[in-house]
Formats: C-alpha cells, structure tokens, sequence
C-alpha cells in the first residue's frame, strides 16, 4: 500500500505513460481539429471574403496537418500530463471561441 500522498506503482508505469500518450493523440487530437474546422469554417469567410464552401475545404484540409501536429506533440512533451495539457487548452480555447461567435450569430 503507498503511502498518503503517493500514487501507486501501477499509474506510474510506462505502459499506462504510453496508452495515455496514444489516447491524447488519438482522442485529443480528432477534439483539437474537429473544433478548428469549425471554428475556421466559421471565421474564414468573414476575414477573407472567401466563399464558405471553400472555407470549409480550407479549414479541413489544415485540420489534418493539425493532427499530425497534435500526435507529434503528444509523444514529444516530457510527459503525459503535458501532452494532455497541450491539446486541451487550445481546444478549450477555440471551443469557447466558437461557442461565443455562434451565439452572437444566432448559427
């Protein structure tokens, strides 16, 4: 039994470190481009004038290059903590960003 304080060995293993690496960039990272699409799709048009069809073939085609930036970020930071905290923010952020400009518009 660990002691007060202490986590026991079994969430410190490599294994548990790696699968939660995995499922940040698997799970975090399909959140994290999802919210962007939508988010760009959104503003892409006001910004540029563009047509919104195009903002949505736009926002998605740089949805993918998010990804992989979101898997490689995952296995990079120091830990898997961190992993999570990189993906989360931003997606937080853009979430409530979106949630505030499609109240606004009423879409």
């Amino acid at each position: 039994m660990p002691s007060p304080g202490q986590l026991p060995a079994f969430f410190l293993s490599p294994r548990l470190a790696v699968a939660s690496r995995a499922v940040a960039a698997i799970a975090g990272g399909y959140a994290l481009a999802a919210v962007f699409v939508a988010l760009f799709a959104l503003l892409l048009p006001v910004l540029f004038s563009m047509e919104r069809s195009a903002a949505v073939m736009a926002a998605t085609m740089a949805s993918f290059a998010l990804h992989a930036l979101a898997v490689i970020t995952a296995f990079a930071t120091r830990t898997a903590a961190r992993a999570w905290l990189w993906l989360l923010l931003p997606t937080l952020t853009m979430a409530a960003l979106l949630f505030w400009l499609q109240r606004g518009t009423g879409a």
